[in-house]
């Protein structure tokens, strides 16, 4: 295969996956809307795993979640405990606009991260600085946070660099009384 032939079939095959994904318009139809100012109220706690791009799991990781909202603001603060003992913290400010969609800013987020709700999904889409070995790297985060009840929240997030996908998060939320803590 030549290399004219070779790169108009990869240009076809990532475009072919890229139109692939989900749109949150895919969502238009379901009645329940997840409202996050409503389920990220109080305390949630979450458990996630990240794996590499060959979807092996790399860590694990428990999550306690505060969120206090007024009016159309709110903070969530976030505790993070890693299975190799790391601890960290990210304290997130959201801002829901006229429109209805979300901006949120947090101290490893570049610039503002932008979201969005259809029916029972939350879309949110940002910039992060992820520390990795001693260095830090700026990846872009593809959140996606599906409510299966009241009290329960799936998430699932695409970490990409330069469009690659290099790794990926699974969360599940738990807010059923009496809420558990990572501890």
């Amino acid at each position: 295969m030549n290399k004219l032939s070779f790169t108009t079939v990869t240009l076809l095959s990532c475009f072919a996956i890229s139109s692939c994904s989900q749109d949150l318009n895919d969502y238009s139809q379901h009645k329940n809307a997840f409202d996050i100012k409503e389920y990220f109220n109080g305390n949630v706690t979450a458990w996630g795993t990240i794996q590499d791009a060959s979807d092996v799991v790399t860590r694990r990781f428990c999550v306690e979640l505060q969120g206090t909202w007024k009016h159309g603001d709110g903070v969530l603060a976030e505790k993070f405990y890693f299975d190799d003992g790391e601890i960290s913290y990210r304290n997130w400010h959201f801002s829901q606009q006229s429109d209805g969609h979300y901006i949120g800013t947090a101290e490893d987020v570049i610039g503002e991260a932008i979201g969005w709700q259809q029916g029972f999904a939350f879309n949110l889409t940002y910039t992060l600085l992820l520390p990795v070995d001693g260095s830090t790297y700026e990846v872009s985060m593809d959140d996606w946070m599906y409510q299966l009840d009241q009290n329960r929240v799936i998430n699932k997030t695409a970490i990409n660099k330069f469009g690659v996908n290099v790794a990926n998060v699974t969360l599940f939320f738990d807010k059923q009384p009496p809420v558990k803590g990572c501890q």
